[in-house]
């Protein structure tokens, strides 16, 4: 069978534990890799341009989309977000699987292009949960956090469009489910290639004509 790498698409709201999820996913296995996004939103301490995200002004990011070199983005908490493609695609080729941590709006105009992709959505123990964790990252004014509820309030509607739902309530069960749900589905029927199959029934055919004139 062919080393076919897995597309992996992780989205939740912020707060709910999924870049600490898809960090142990890649300490656990070495063939998951995290494609690294665009963005224009400002660098906070502690990112490194080029491992935590890309980070590009606005006319830079609006340069990449005009050259078709994004694989999705969106605007996001008015800050765009997007997936470098030449290196997913790559990477993909490669035998790796790849992981995408990424908005529900990006990650459905994934779904049109890569619909076999798996889709995994990370939700908190509960919404007053979530506020507290985010009031505890002192990261974004009142203003920001309202836009970022509000949002939330729309995407929750999406949540469906996920194949698996992993609830963050205990982080290393959370780990522990997610990695179970990309190992299973690669066990999955429509995962096999044709030519493998065909290659398949040419060896059963070469044992059973051995076998005739045995």
């Amino acid at each position: 069978m062919k080393n076919k790498g897995s597309l992996i698409v992780l989205s939740g709201p912020s707060g709910c534990g999924k870049s600490t999820i898809s960090q142990a996913l890649m300490d656990m296995d070495s063939n998951i890799i995290e494609s690294v996004s665009m963005t224009t939103r400002k660098i906070r301490e502690k990112e490194i341009d080029g491992v935590d995200y890309y980070f590009k002004t606005v006319e830079e990011f609006k340069e990449e989309i005009e050259k078709g070199n994004l694989l999705e983005y969106a605007i996001y908490s008015g800050n765009y977000y997007g997936t470098p493609k030449q290196n997913v695609i790559d990477k993909l080729n490669q035998g790796y699987d790849i992981l995408l941590v990424i908005e529900i709006e990006g990650a459905l105009k994934i779904k049109e292009q890569f619909p076999d992709a798996i889709f995994i959505f990370i939700l908190p123990p509960s919404i007053k949960e979530l506020k507290k964790r985010l009031d505890s990252r002192n990261t974004e004014t009142k203003e920001q956090l309202f836009n970022r509820f509000q949002t939330m309030y729309k995407e929750i509607n999406e949540v469906k469009k996920y194949n698996y739902v992993v609830v963050n309530d205990n982080l290393d069960k959370a780990i522990k489910d997610t990695h179970a749900i990309i190992t299973s589905s690669k066990c999955r029927v429509d995962r096999i290639e044709e030519d493998d199959l065909y290659n398949l029934e040419e060896e059963i055919h070469e044992v059973l004509v051995s076998l005739n004139e045995e």
